[in-house]
Order: C-alpha cells, then structure tokens, then sequence
C-alpha cells in the first residue's frame, strides 16, 4: 500500500507523469524536476548564490568538486510526496548526507499558498546549511539547537531585483510556536542533546534555536559568547559547563522573550558577494526520465521490506532501455539492493557498454563481486586482485569520488588480510571530500583509533555527538568520547568491536 501511494503522490496526475525531466547541473548541485526549464534554472541559479553567499561571509574556500561531491536535489511534486519517502508525516524536506551521494528532497510547492508557509526554496536552503556546515566545518561539534538554529537562520534567506540577498528574516512559520509558549527554557535548549525531547520540546529545539542563534549573531549583545561556548565543547568540556558561558540562564531566557517581541536585524548582502556560477540545463533521457520515481525511491534508501518493490519496478522501467546507462545503473542499484548480485552486475557492465566513464557503474561491478565473495568465503587473492582492479578503474575516472576509495578498504577488510597504508590513505580521503557522511565518519575514525592516531580520531568523533537526527549514534559517539578523554584507548577500540550505531540522518 505504502509503495503504491508513494508513486502516486509522485506522479499525481496523468499530465505530470508524462511531463519531461530536466537536469540542472551547476558548481555545488545536480538538481533534478519537471520544472519548466526556465524555473528550474532559476530554481538552481538562487542555489548557487545561497552557496556563494555563505562563503563569501565566512571567508571560505570554493575549490572545484567532482559531480559525485555535489548536491543531488530531487524536486517531487508535493510535502505529502515528500513525507511519504520520508516514511513519516510532517516532514516538508530532507537531506541525506552521503559519501558520493548526498541529497536532499524538496516539493515543488509549499502545498498550502499562505504567505508565512514554509516554501521549497525555504527547506532547500535549511537542508543545505546542514551540508554547508558539515563540509566546511567538519571537525567542529556544535550542539543540536545551533545546528538547526543556524540552519533556520539561513532558510529565510531573499532575493532581491538588484542581485543583492537579505539574510536573517524570521521564520513566519515558527511564529505560532515562538509565540505559544518557552518549550526549551534556556537551561533545558543548551543542554538538549542529553534530553529526552518531547514533540512540542523538538518543536521547539528549532524556534527557540533559531531565536538564540538569530539573538548572538544578529542583535550585537552578548558579543564573544557564541564563539565562547562552541570553543568550550569543542575543548572537551560539558554542555552543561559550557553554558557557564552565558552567565545566568534565567536572565538569558528573559532577554530572549524580550527580543521574540521586537525588530529583528535583516543584513543585506551585496549583489557582489552573490554572484553565481553557470548552471547547465539537460533533458533527461526518455530512459533516465521513465526510472527517475524508482530512482528516487532506490536513493531515499530501502530496507529489506520495502527493496523487492523497488527492484521490481526497477526492471519493468529499465527493461525497455538496455542502452541507456541512467536506467541501467538504476536497475543495477536496486538489484544490489535486493541482493540479485547477477542482475546488478550485468546492470552495471551495460550501463559502462552504453558510458565507460560512468564510476557508478564500476562500483556496483566491484560491489557485486564482493558480495559474492563474503558469501562464498573466498579470501583468494586472485579474486581480490579483480575486484581492485575494477575499483580502481573507477578510481581513475574521478579521483575525488569517495565510494572507490571506500570500497578499495574495504576490500582488504573483507578479504581478511592486512590493511596497507595507501588503503588507509585513500579512506581518509574519502572522509575529506564528505565529512557530512556520518557512517565514514565512524569508520575513518575507527580506523584512527585502531591505529592509536587518538587526535585525529576524536576530531572526527566530536561532532557526532551532537547529531540531532541521529540518536543511536550520537550517543555512541559519547560514550567513545569519554573512554578517549579518559586515556582508556583499549576501552573505546573495545567499544568499537561490541557493536554499531543507528544514524538516522533524515532531516526535516
């Protein structure tokens, strides 16, 4: 049932089913929607000047990135479409950060037209700033209300005609629950992350997030005190001792009720600090066009249950498409998924025959054989030998690509022999190009750790301590945190080998 009103909350009415796919490509996205193309690049255009917005502000560094270290923006019909690929109502948008994969989800509309509801652009824009923040500052731990504070900061951020941007707008769609009520008193906000939240308390976590966050950065009082706090955690300190660095809580809370009630600070950016790179608009393909909702269904993740459906209508949408490498490589996704190792592969060397610089279609390849290999026990080095090979003409295509680097450590682990340097070299890199990938986060600082590069390791750990959408890991990461902080190195490698966290990295 879930599966057949998610494809028509994607596809909502025979008009839009039929309606051509574009592609927009720019710097830091791939946005992908049956957008006219004019909005669409328009769409992508304000994506990239938010980018370059943020940059511009913090002084940072806008190298090239490799297709596989953007954005993917799947842009589906509605919030209910949204929520259904989320598996939970009232979720308006996503993100999903992901070594060579990352996205986010968006409806095309805000469903209800009201001047304060929260847009598309809006959720776009909050999404990425959890991105931005993840990839710029990846080894700062910043806690759960700053991190969605922040991310509310920048979501209301305007274009004006004269090119320039206004940023630090108030969220009209939190102003009711501003307005209702303190849920998170200042003493409870701070120190959220060791709560246990109520919905009303999670509600909160954002728009009383984004009032102190909005209170430090944008109203000039309590100048140095953010700054404070964050060096405080980040130095190994408590969340409760770190808000010593806000004196007295109680008058904080005041201060805040007093500034709700006010004008707020809107800074205006000039056009010069906005100027955005070219964006590129592609038809898809009739057969990239005909897989685009199983494709997006395969990427938002599948589990055991929900993979046969997805591989099933996997291959009724490929089947008729055997030389279009968009379809087959969603055919070989699903199909790996569902753990059809032959299809997948054969999926994959089709969609190399139809494009041999498509990296996605050597990763299933090399994924696939793997695979078999675990199942059959076959720790033979000729085997192994293959399956690097095919990694490691991936590797060559995009070397910036993090899934070849990956997967050619893991290849070693899962052959059971030793790790070599250049193996651990490359996984380290992987961790470079996407530090927002909580899962190889984990594993790059396990393998620190393991190799008793204890600074390091803490450095990746720090931050995902305070994941607001991924508890199970947070806490696990807390828990090795105080194991390191306390010089028992043995304990937390111990930890390690006793199990894995739950990320749950959804966003909303």
């Amino acid at each position: 049932m879930l599966r057949k009103l998610l494809a028509a909350l994607l596809l909502a009415a025979p008009a839009t089913a039929h309606a051509d796919w574009y592609e927009a490509s720019s710097g830091h996205f791939v946005v992908y929607s049956e957008q006219n193309p004019e909005r669409l690049k328009a769409f992508a255009t304000r994506l990239e000047r938010f980018d370059r917005m943020f940059r511009s502000l913090r002084d940072m560094p806008d190298p090239p990135i490799g297709r596989a270290n953007r954005l993917t923006v799947y842009v589906v019909d509605s919030k209910g479409a949204v929520a259904a690929l989320a598996g939970r109502q009232g979720v308006a948008g996503f993100y999903k950060p992901r070594a060579g994969g990352s996205l986010a989800i968006v409806p095309s509309n805000s469903d209800d037209g009201g001047i304060n509801a929260l847009n598309a652009q809006q959720i776009l824009q909050h999404e990425y700033a959890h991105h931005l923040m993840w990839s710029l500052t990846p080894n700062t731990a910043y806690p759960s209300w700053y991190i969605e504070g922040f991310a509310e900061t920048l979501a209301t951020t305007s274009y004006e005609r004269d090119g320039s941007m206004l940023l630090g707008a108030p969220p009209q769609y939190r102003g009711r629950g501003l307005l209702a009520g303190n849920w998170l008193p200042a003493d409870k906000l701070l120190i959220a992350d060791t709560l246990k939240l109520t919905d009303q308390q999670r509600q909160g976590l954002y728009g009383r997030g984004w009032l102190l966050s909005h209170y430090l950065n944008f109203s000039g009082q309590r100048q140095g005190q953010l700054d404070a706090y964050v060096a405080a955690i980040n130095s190994g300190k408590s969340l409760t001792e770190a808000a010593a660095v806000f004196g007295d809580l109680k008058a904080l809370d005041r201060e805040l009720e007093r500034y709700k009630l006010g004008r707020f600070t809107v800074r205006k950016i000039p056009a010069s600090m906005t100027m955005a790179g070219e964006v590129t608009i592609r038809k898809l393909t009739p057969g990239e066009a005909a897989t685009m909702e199983v494709r997006i269904r395969s990427k938002r993740g599948v589990n055991a249950k929900t993979a046969p459906d997805v591989y099933a209508d996997a291959k009724k949408a490929a089947a008729p498409y055997p030389d279009d490498a968009g379809a087959q490589l969603v055919l070989a996704e699903a199909a790996y998924d569902a753990r059809d190792y032959a299809v997948s592969e054969a999926a994959a060397d089709r969609a190399l025959a139809a494009d041999p610089k498509a990296v996605d279609g050597y990763v299933y390849k090399a994924m696939c054989r793997m695979a078999r290999a675990r199942d059959a026990k076959d720790v033979a080095k000729e085997t192994w030998s293959g399956i690097r090979k095919i990694i490691a003409a991936g590797n060559r295509i995009d070397p910036q690509d993090p899934e070849p680097l990956i997967l050619y450590y893991r290849s070693y682990l899962d052959q059971h022999v030793q790790v070599p340097a250049m193996a651990k070299d490359g996984l380290y890199d992987a961790y470079v190009y996407a530090p927002q990938d909580s899962g190889l986060r984990l594993n790059t600082a396990t393998m620190l750790l393991r190799d008793r590069d204890v600074i390091r390791a803490r450095q990746l750990l720090a931050p995902l301590a305070y994941q607001p959408h991924g508890r199970g890991l947070a806490e696990r990461a807390t828990l090795l945190l105080a194991k390191i902080d306390a010089g028992d190195v043995d304990g937390a490698i111990a930890l390690l080998d006793g199990g894995r966290g739950r990320d749950e990295d959804d966003d909303s």
